[in-house]
C-alpha cells in the first residue's frame, strides 16, 4: 500500500512516537508499504523551525535524512496537477500545507497517515485510529 505521511506524523515518528497509534506504527513498519513524504512537509518543517515554532531532537538535515533512511521514504514531488487542485478545493481547511497534502492525496489516489479530521471532509482517506 502506498501512503503520505502527514506533516505531525513523520515528527512524531522521530521526536515523539509514543504519540502514534498502533494502526499508523503498523504502516511505517510494515515493509509492504511504500511510504510516502511530500515535499510539502518537509517545507512545512523548515519553515516551523525557522520561525521557531518547532525543535527538532537533530539539526534539521541530519534530522531528515535519519528519519528518510529509518522510515524507508520515497519523495513525493510537488506536481502541477496537485496545485491545480487547490484552486477549486472549499476552504474547509485554510492551512496551505495540509491544502496540498489533502490535493496530493487525491491526486494520488493515497491515504494519508495522520490525525488532522478535517482531511475527511474532502473524502481523503485517512489512517490514524
Amino acid at each position: 500500500m502506498r501512503v503520505l505521511l502527514d506533516t505531525h506524523t513523520l515528527i512524531w515518528s522521530q521526536d515523539d512516537p509514543s504519540k502514534l497509534p498502533p494502526t499508523v506504527i503498523a504502516c511505517l513498519t510494515d515493509p509492504a508499504n511504500d511510504r510516502l513524504v511530500s515535499l510539502a512537509t518537509t517545507w512545512e518543517i523548515s519553515v516551523k523551525i525557522a520561525i521557531g515554532k518547532l525543535a527538532l531532537s537533530k539539526p534539521y538535515q541530519d534530522w531528515l535524512s535519519f528519519a528518510t533512511t529509518g522510515l524507508h521514504l520515497n519523495d513525493l514531488p510537488v506536481l502541477l496537477n496537485h496545485l491545480e487542485l487547490q484552486i477549486h478545493l472549499p476552504f474547509h481547511h485554510r492551512d496551505p500545507f495540509d491544502r496540498l497534502l489533502i490535493c496530493q492525496a487525491l491526486a494520488e489516489g493515497l491515504p494519508i497517515l495522520g490525525g488532522d479530521k478535517q482531511f475527511d471532509t474532502y473524502g481523503v482517506q485517512r489512517i490514524w485510529d
